[in-house]
This record gives structure tokens, sequence and C-alpha cells, in this order.
């Protein structure tokens, strides 16, 4: 498996997992396992790889993309209404003793396994690497949860340390907001 960050060679194999995993493609059935809530355009995933560099991947020996976790700016995310709605919630929020910012923190996710690869392990190794590549530029990530989405609240807090710092709602939904300092390592050692 490796695990790299995406280029726009990479584009056609991050559409193909997104489709299978979005709540528009998404099958009934398979939704208790986890589902992808946030869409794009063709022109904003090609931004976020390669203007925002916030794509890691993982690949199989085959080269498909059989995960992904994104990762860009408050600016970058600013258009989508959910979060512009977080943007202006922001403020409300504290991670380590710290008022969470756009200048101090980023926006994480949608986060993306194939099937064949969840409980391996993998889910970990592309979190820390997607944390790692934006170290350098934040100090602090944040995400959010639907609370409709157990398992991917379950793996990020129980298989990496993200600490649920509030609630809030938006669109008749509940979510939960997320944070972590960029500096945590891979116990894993990968």
């Amino acid at each position: 498996m490796e695990i790299v960050q995406a280029t726009r060679a990479d584009y056609e194999g991050i559409l193909a997992l997104h489709r299978v995993y979005h709540t528009d493609y998404i099958r009934d059935e398979d939704r208790p396992d986890g589902f992808v809530t946030t869409n794009f355009t063709p022109e904003q995933l090609l931004a976020l790889i390669a203007d925002e560099k916030g794509v890691t991947i993982a690949k199989d020996d085959d080269g498909r993309v059989v995960a992904y976790a994104m990762a860009a700016s408050w600016k970058f995310w600013s258009d989508w209404p959910l979060f512009s709605h977080m943007i202006g919630e922001l403020g409300r929020y504290r991670h380590d003793g710290v008022q969470l910012t756009t200048e101090n923190s980023y926006q994480y996710g949608p986060v993306c396994l194939d099937r064949k690869v969840r409980r391996s392990g993998l889910f970990q190794d592309v979190f820390y690497a997607s944390l790692k590549s934006m170290q350098a530029r934040y100090p602090f990530m944040v995400t959010f949860i639907n609370k409709k989405n157990g398992r991917s609240e379950a793996a990020h807090t129980q298989k990496v340390p993200l600490v649920i710092e509030g609630t809030f709602r938006f669109n008749d939904n509940d979510y939960l907001l997320l944070a972590c300092k960029t500096s945590l390592e891979n116990p894993a050692g990968t």
C-alpha cells in the first residue's frame, strides 16, 4: 500500500471512490458502514489537489485509489454553506486552551476508505499522513461529523485521538465538531 499526496493524475481514482460512498450514491444498506456528505465540482476537486495540496490518498498494489483524506484552508471551503456556517461558529470553540480560528486551523474531511481495506489500520495511516501534510501551515485541525454517522465518530475518537469540542446544528442535522493538534505523531510509526 502506498500513501501519497494526490496529483492531478489521481483525479479519476479519487472520484470513483467518492461516488461509491457519497450519500447521493450509496445504497441504503451500506449507510451504517459510513458515508460521505461533502460533494464538489471537478474544478473544486482539482483545486483541492493542485492548489491546496490537500488530498492524501492510499493506492493498492494495482495503483487503484482505495482511500482518501481531504484537507484545506477555511477559505477554500467557504463556498459550501455548511463550511461557511462552521466558519461563523469557529470562534466559539477551543482546543488545548486555544481559541480556534480560520488562521490557526484548517478543515479536514471528507475521508473515505474502500470497504475492502477497512479494519486494516489504513485509516490511521492515512489520517496521520494527512495531518502531517498540513502541519507546517496550521497548528490545529478541525472537522465535523454528522451524528448519524456513528462509524465515522467511532473511528475519529477511538482509532485516532480527535477530541469532541462541541456540537452544532445545520440544515436539520446535528454535528459534532472535533479537533486535534497537527503535531500528533502516528503511534504505529508509519
